[in-house]
């Protein structure tokens, strides 16, 4: 009897990079399975990733199509070269135009008779649930699928409640707040403020309503998906999974825990920051980073640069090309800072951060609080200051916040801006707050444990191979 062909599965990330990065993971540690991975990725995104990656790795992917094993594929989003993919609500549309009768010819021709050999033809489709509209072309194409959301579970459980909300006039039928009163899911989860649904977190109506019926109509495909999976644990959200035990958690997925294994970065790290971690005493750096999507205004960019200064305390701050527009008189000012707190500060454009986090130097994180970034911290028991900028970062604050009590909030003032006083007086509380740090270390170890052997995750994941390797 003929061996059996092991799964070869399509793995399908919304184009950004919390989404490729999770997804990434989850691929190598598919791989690490036997099964084969197709990553199938936007030409833009691609294109970004292989100019990060070393010139030999670069080369043979783009020669051979593949990447650590991984087989790489790409799509079209439907926007131009100079349009800006930071414009989620435009870059919706545009992928909405041209992916899903792409994606259609793609997996016919490469699940049918059409396919090379069977060697070749994909079994599954793993699809982000940003991407669920995916999971019915895979139908279509006669494949199996999975669902897969690389954030909390409390935000998909509200993603997939928006008809339960309408029917209980929270919102309107296009996702409009009917009410600025808190609610809860189940009297167990964190109260949810309807002005921060996720879909209602951006900076203009028009992209919220876009946003919207995007989830709308991926809601629609959820059903499709054998699985459900999720990038957290258990013991993080347990009440979430009483509400929705549909959902399987199988994380904290390791992002980055194996750099020669695994590519996702829009910039070049630099790595050499790690070296002047090493020169630092321990429990003493304070870590500022923003995630790929954060944007600052000068004024703001200033302040923070200030209240830095104002700590006295060393710190490493990842100042990404496009984070702010600085003039030329306001980079001068920030220079003067710089060049005043010497070594003292550290600034990159990129860095490994999951290797940061876990050096014993790092005192605290001064986060946009998104999920992966959330995820990190908590695996490495830092404590957080959080500083969200839009979607489910505001949500994740409560968590941090208020339920899980390993951070704390910053205000803005009247004018919108989070001052140097007050970012430096919550630095100064987070650090010194010894409960708060024992809080953080307990939750690293519950993370560190639903993954061993016998965890939650450890067993969750098990189970998705067992189900993705029956035929």
């Amino acid at each position: 009897m003929a061996p059996v062909a092991a799964p070869h599965v399509l793995v399908f990330p919304f184009p950004a990079t919390s989404h490729i990065t999770s997804l990434l993971e989850l691929s190598h540690r598919l791989l690490e399975r036997g099964l084969k991975i197709t990553f199938l990725n936007t030409e833009f995104n691609q294109r970004r990733l292989l100019d990060t990656m070393p010139v030999e790795q670069a080369a043979a992917a783009t020669a051979m199509r593949m990447a650590d094993g991984i087989r790489l594929a790409v799509i079209p989003d439907g926007l131009t070269p100079d349009e800006d993919r930071n414009d989620l609500g435009r870059l919706i549309v545009g992928m909405m135009k041209v992916m899903p009768g792409f994606m259609e010819e793609f997996l016919i021709r490469n699940a049918g008779s059409e396919a090379a050999d069977d060697e070749e033809r994909f079994t599954c489709v793993i699809a982000d649930i940003c991407m669920g509209w995916a999971l019915e072309v895979a139908e279509k194409a006669g494949l199996r699928s999975v669902a897969f959301f690389p954030a909390a579970a409390a935000v998909l459980a509200g993603v997939l409640s928006i008809p339960k909300f309408i029917e209980d006039d929270i919102i309107d039928m296009e996702g409009v707040p009917k009410s600025h009163e808190m609610f809860q899911l189940s009297p167990e989860m964190p109260p949810m403020d309807p002005t921060e649904l996720c879909w209602n977190c951006f900076n203009d109506t028009k992209t919220n309503k876009i946003f919207f019926n995007y989830f709308c109509m991926n809601n629609r495909a959820i059903p499709i998906a054998e699985l459900i999976l999720c990038n957290t644990f258990h013991e993080l959200e347990r009440s979430v999974f009483s509400y929705a035990p549909n959902i399987l958690p199988i994380g904290p997925l390791l992002i980055g825990s194996r750099p020669d294994k695994t590519f996702g970065n829009f910039w070049v790290p630099e790595t050499q920051c790690i070296e002047w971690l090493d020169k630092q005493q321990n429990n003493s750096v304070v870590y500022v980073a923003f995630g790929s999507f954060t944007v600052f205004n000068t004024h703001q960019f200033l302040e923070l640069a200030l209240a830095l200064e104002l700590t006295g305390r060393p710190f490493l701050w990842v100042v990404r090309p496009d984070l702010t527009n600085v003039n030329d008189e306001q980079e001068v000012n920030l220079s003067r800072i710089v060049e005043k707190m010497g070594e003292r500060g550290r600034i990159v454009s990129w860095c490994p951060q999951p290797q940061v986090l876990a050096h014993p130097s790092i005192a605290c994180f001064v986060s946009h609080c998104g999920w992966n970034s959330t995820l990190e911290g908590l695996r490495n028991g830092v404590p957080i200051l959080c500083w969200p900028y839009f979607a489910d970062q505001i949500f994740n604050q409560t968590y941090i916040c208020d339920v899980w009590r390993v951070g704390l909030r910053i205000t803005a003032d009247e004018n919108n801006v989070y001052t140097n006083e007050q970012i430096r007086s919550k630095l100064e509380e987070l650090m010194n707050d010894e409960k708060m740090k024992v809080r953080a270390l307990t939750l690293k170890e519950m993370a560190c444990k639903s993954l061993e052997k016998g965890g939650s995750s450890f067993n969750n994941f098990n189970k998705f191979i067992d189900t993705m390797k029956n035929v």
